[in-house]
């Protein structure tokens, strides 16, 4: 079903001074009508003022104020008449009833969450949920604004099948009322399960960290793609998935961006002592190479200078004591030889 935009003229406040006016003419009416026993009175102005007074209430049914980016999607006995999006003060038919299955639909999400209650009292607290539903029940319209859909956290397991916790931050809006409305039942518990479902589909391709002959774009080609180096793209690849699942609903995913990401309690440990060894040894692989080139600089440096001539044996003992110096953790404490070189 397409969104049908109504058009309607803004004339929601003529309506409400004629019928206002109206009924203060009824009131009136009944006043002079009613004054039969003098003989002034008007029987037919008595009846057309009550009959009025009965009825002259319908016509503020049809009255309907739209702020800036809100829409209010309209049926008349089943029917879906169309959608008003602009705003305004509007009359539409009276019978006319207004259409939204998310209206009490509450996410983790902007417009949805309220911390302020938790300093309340108890009392305070269930008097304004009683308010708060109140409000909902009558308020049917549809919030076109960028919202930003905060997605509870999520374990899964990566291409590794390392288990890893991660949470997204979508950005979000409808810009399909009907698609929203009649499509599906609900349209936010509609978006909430895609994006889990996205993020698990994504999620399961890449491993946690860079890790080879792992293809992450699906070309057959070993990359270096991971969750914690190429979040761009991953974040990119969760907004496309969402946007496919979505497009039904009459919804648009403009941004999705990862808010955690972490090893699981049970393997975190156990992986920092991983990245803490891995570091380890590419440190002391740095060391030991920069050590080797130090041996290799002063043994040339002392056969160009001609200072002293060693032999095979001096010089591998000379290169012992260098390579323990340079790559020992703790400051070397040489002993210092006074005598003959012999």
């Amino acid at each position: 079903m397409d969104e049908k935009v109504l058009l309607n003229k803004k004339n929601g406040m003529i309506v409400l001074v004629l019928t206002t006016l109206l009924y203060l003419g009824a009131i009136a009416g009944c006043v002079f009508g009613g004054m039969i026993v003098s003989d002034e009175g008007s029987p037919a102005l008595l009846v057309i003022s009550i009959i009025w007074l009965c009825i002259g209430w319908i016509p503020y049914c049809g009255l309907r104020i739209l702020k800036p980016q809100e829409a209010l999607v309209l049926t008349l006995f089943g029917n879906y008449t169309g959608t008003l999006k602009s705003e305004g003060f509007y009359f539409v038919n009276p019978f006319s009833s207004s259409v939204n299955p998310a209206a009490a639909t509450h996410l983790h999400q902007s417009g949805d969450v309220d911390n302020s209650d938790r300093q309340k009292s108890a009392l305070s607290l269930a008097f304004n949920v009683g308010k708060a539903e109140a409000e909902i029940s009558g308020n049917k319209k549809i919030s076109l604004k960028i919202m930003t859909l905060n997605n509870n956290r999520q374990k899964i397991n990566d291409c590794l099948g390392n288990p890893v916790e991660i949470g997204i931050a979508v950005m979000w809006r409808v810009v399909d009322t009907a698609r929203a409305v009649f499509n599906v039942d609900n349209y936010k518990e509609y978006l909430s399960l895609q994006c889990d479902t996205a993020l698990r589909n994504i999620v399961r391709i890449y491993p946690y960290d860079v890790a080879p002959n792992v293809d992450t774009t699906g070309d057959g080609i070993a990359d270096e793609g991971s969750l914690r180096g190429s979040s761009e793209i991953v974040a990119a690849r969760i907004r496309d998935e969402i946007q496919k699942k979505v497009e039904k609903a009459g919804l648009e995913i403009l941004e999705a961006r990862i808010t955690y990401l972490a090893y699981a309690p049970e393997i975190a440990a156990v992986m920092l002592q991983r990245q803490q060894a891995s570091a380890v040894v590419d440190a002391r692989k740095m060391i030991v190479d920069g050590a080797v080139g130090m041996v290799e600089m002063a043994l040339d440096r002392l056969n160009e200078k001609g200072v002293v001539e060693l032999d095979e044996e001096r010089k591998a003992a000379m290169v012992s004591n260098l390579l323990v110096v340079l790559c020992g953790n703790r400051d070397a404490q040489p002993i210092v030889n006074s005598g003959s070189l012999y």
